[in-house]
């Protein structure tokens, strides 16, 4: 059974998952309301260095970046329509890989193009993260989960949770901070430019 965290919990690697060491983060969700029009979330992540940036824009993994640092940190695919049980999209982490001066890979939920289609995360049912071991298939029931709940009604991407180095171990912290201005406020906020 996997541990479920709240909003703001954390909880060390080695405690939810013993001799973890490449992790599977994946992503789930439904849409809830729709007026037909397609509804595509995508899964990304950011590798940061100890200023809370990314080191380059190298670090951006995404549907059209699929690897990054070496191929320590990689996305498996985009998922276009959230149907079916289980994660929609995933992205792997082989934390033994991770570079030293990366402090934390942050895990992003956005919707594409939710601009032109009047989508956000209130019309989302079922949004959640986990993380398990990639090496222990048989247990990936068990981890961690970080479900979204309610707390993201209006906002168009939001960062889901991270992987941080704390001391010589690697923690998960569930966040759900939502933005309103998409994927391109999130990019923006570690380093990154748009367009």
């Amino acid at each position: 059974m996997a541990v479920s965290l709240s909003k703001g919990g954390n909880i060390s690697l080695a405690k939810a998952a013993p001799g973890m060491t490449t992790a599977i983060v994946g992503l789930g969700w439904n849409p809830r309301t729709t007026d037909g029009a397609p509804f595509d979330l995508d899964a990304s992540a950011l590798l940061c260095g100890a200023d809370g940036k990314v080191r380059s824009d190298a670090d951006f993994v995404f549907y059209n970046n699929l690897q990054a640092d070496n191929g320590a940190v990689t996305h498996q695919g985009d998922n276009r329509t959230g149907e079916g049980d289980g994660d929609d999209e995933q992205i792997q982490v082989d934390l033994t890989r991770v570079s030293a001066d990366v402090e934390k890979v942050v895990f992003i939920a956005s919707i594409d193009q939710a601009d032109q289609r009047g989508q956000n995360f209130g019309q989302v049912a079922d949004a959640y993260i986990r993380v398990f071991d990639a090496d222990d298939p048989t247990n990936a029931e068990k981890g961690v989960r970080f479900d979204l709940g309610e707390d993201a009604s209006t906002e168009t991407a939001l960062i889901f949770g991270e992987l941080y180095r704390n001391g010589g171990e690697w923690k998960f912290r569930a966040i759900a901070q939502g933005y309103s201005s998409g994927l391109g406020g999130v990019i923006t906020d570690f380093g990154l430019s748009v367009g």
